[in-house]
């Protein structure tokens, strides 16, 4: 009788940790920073780059993370997560910000592709936004992962809404909250009150969201955003040198669908207008209705993070 009310031993607990990977970038030492958090037995994992002005907290948003932490949710589902601060952000090195570019990111992030690869079966690698650029190019150049998530991003651009969101940017010394960090005024971060305009739109305005949005900003460096552009939509696409499967996630992004963005009208379309430019013969697409650029901040963001997850589990 005793056995039968002896509780059962709980679960064991996704483990975190923070790892600080050497890399060397122009010649230089760097550290990369990333958050490393891994379910019991998780044999896949997914290295994750974010966008401009963003860090590795736009993985595992703390505003109803239930909802909105792309981390919680790849953990739930048995998925390792390493949500990378890119160089110049979060925890990472902060160099002269002319030394930084996509490419420069790209080969940073590849060395800790290196270095996680050891402790995992299969290796992932997904962006967002910029990140998503970086990630595009690393995964082309090397072919060193299992598979590519891209989101917030297609290889069609509409400069008519990017141009104001990029002219609304300030330096990052002249930031209040940023000014402290010593970097120089080639990182860029977002004025007041501009996030949810510049990120967010059309979806609805959360005030709770756009608030921890804003707390846990961040900057990039102007020349990342140069060959970010060149690399991936200008000359022949870093992408179209991608042999893993990839799949590509927006919302109702204004800044890359649209008239002279990709048509995301439905999935199969976007599939039509972005499969020029990969290589790879297995893209995946998928659109998140009802909001716009930064798609983890969706009230609806757990549909897509149910598509990445089925998505992985294809990976045997």
């Amino acid at each position: 009788m005793a056995a039968l009310f002896t509780p059962a031993p709980a679960a064991a607990a996704t483990t975190c940790e923070d790892l600080a990977v050497p890399v060397t970038v122009a010649l230089l030492p760097q550290t990369v920073h990333g958050r490393l958090c891994a379910p019991p037995g998780a044999s896949k994992v997914v290295v994750l780059i974010p966008g401009g002005t963003y860090n590795a907290s736009y993985w595992d948003i703390g505003y109803t993370p239930e909802i909105r932490s792309f981390r919680l949710a790849m953990n739930q589902a048995g998925v390792a997560t390493l949500a990378l601060d890119r160089l110049g952000t979060g925890g990472s090195s902060k160099p002269l910000s002319t030394l930084l570019s996509a490419s420069a990111q790209a080969v940073a992030a590849h060395q800790v592709i290196q270095a996680i690869r050891p402790r995992f079966a299969k290796v992932v690698v997904g962006g967002h936004s910029i990140g998503a650029a970086m990630a595009m190019i690393e995964a082309g150049r090397y072919r060193d992962v299992d598979g590519v998530l891209v989101t917030g991003m297609t290889h069609r651009m509409n400069l008519v809404t990017v141009i104001p969101v990029l002219a609304n940017m300030i330096p990052a010394p002249l930031d209040p909250a940023l000014s402290a960090r010593g970097l120089d005024a080639g990182y860029l971060t977002t004025g007041a009150g501009t996030r949810y305009t510049a990120f967010h739109t059309p979806g609805p305005l959360d005030a709770g969201a756009i608030a921890y949005d804003e707390s846990t900003k961040d900057v990039f460096a102007a020349t990342e955003a140069v060959d970010s552009l060149t690399l991936t939509t200008v000359i022949t696409p870093a992408s179209q040198q991608i042999t893993a499967p990839v799949l590509l996630v927006v919302g109702n992004d204004p800044h890359f669908c649209g008239t002279l963005g990709s048509d995301c009208s439905s999935p199969e379309a976007l599939r039509a207008s972005e499969t020029p430019f990969f290589g790879t013969p297995s893209l995946r697409t998928y659109i998140l209705n009802g909001y716009g650029h930064a798609i983890n901040y969706a009230p609806n963001a757990p549909t897509y993070f149910s598509v990445v997850s089925n998505w992985l589990k294809t990976m045997s």
